[in-house]
């Protein structure tokens, strides 16, 4: 059962808490939160993992975000890939996706925290899981960390709430949703299955459709399910669908959380 926030407030103090922040409304509204309850006792930083492939709306929303919260936003990156490039990764690894998880994810946010939190050690974590993903943040704490503060639940703060206080508070959203994408992630992104995604990618951003399909089939991923089988983006109907974005749950924040594949 998730500790009651009343009870968090009085045990963090004088510690380190690190707000993961994706570029999303979710973990913007965290990031606020975060620093409203702890940072007059704790060592409060938001962090970033910048990465190419995402709308270029994304570092403006981020500097909107600095000015909002006060603090500078820093940056978590993996010295292997200083590029921050999914291509790269996907290039080198000769690999995009599939049942082991998105190499992105791993090489450009998990092992860049990683690396950012031996240099600064972190007691506890923040990330931007809102009221509606109770049972994922559960999960998540069950089997990856336990040190995670879910300060978005514990107020009842659902993902259409942070919409709310984020234009209550005259900051506009990542231009990325109002492409109808339910997350600030990577444009294109692989851990998605839904052809209703990738039809909607295909729509929105041709040139992006085009070089992940043409670079799926040089690396034989194939990153789309239709019919309850897997098969090559420039295989893919366009007038396929599948779930309704609002339903599908595949956001890419810092770790790999493989059951979101599956959804198609």
């Amino acid at each position: 059962m998730l500790l009651n926030i009343k009870i968090l407030v009085k045990i963090v103090k004088n510690k380190n808490i690190t707000v993961w922040f994706s570029c999303g409304a979710a973990s913007a509204v965290a990031s606020k939160i975060t620093l409203d309850l702890y940072g007059a006792d704790n060592n409060v930083r938001i962090v970033n993992n910048p990465i190419a492939e995402e709308h270029p709306d994304n570092q403006r929303f981020l500097k909107d975000i600095e000015k909002w919260l006060g603090v500078e936003i820093e940056y978590a990156i993996n010295p292997k890939f200083p590029d921050q490039s999914c291509e790269t990764v996907w290039e080198k690894m000769q690999y995009m996706a599939g049942n082991i998880g998105a190499p992105c994810t791993l090489h450009l946010k998990k092992n860049a925290r990683l690396v950012w939190e031996i240099k600064n050690p972190t007691d506890y974590i923040v990330l931007g899981f809102t009221a509606d993903e109770e049972k994922r943040a559960t999960r998540f704490r069950e089997n990856q960390r336990d040190n995670l503060l879910t300060v978005l639940i514990d107020k009842g703060i659902t993902k259409q709430g942070c919409f709310d206080i984020l234009l209550n508070e005259g900051i506009k959203l990542p231009e990325i949703y109002s492409f109808g994408y339910p997350n600030a992630n990577c444009i294109g992104c692989v851990k998605a299955t839904s052809p209703t995604y990738w039809n909607l990618v295909r729509q929105t951003f041709p040139d992006v459709f085009e070089k992940r399909a043409k670079l799926s089939e040089k690396l034989g991923a194939k990153l789309v399910r239709h019919k309850g089988q897997r098969i090559p983006l420039k295989e893919l109907p366009v007038d396929a669908k599948g779930r309704d974005l609002k339903n599908y749950n595949f956001e890419c924040g810092i770790f790999c959380m493989k059951e979101d594949e599956s959804y198609s």
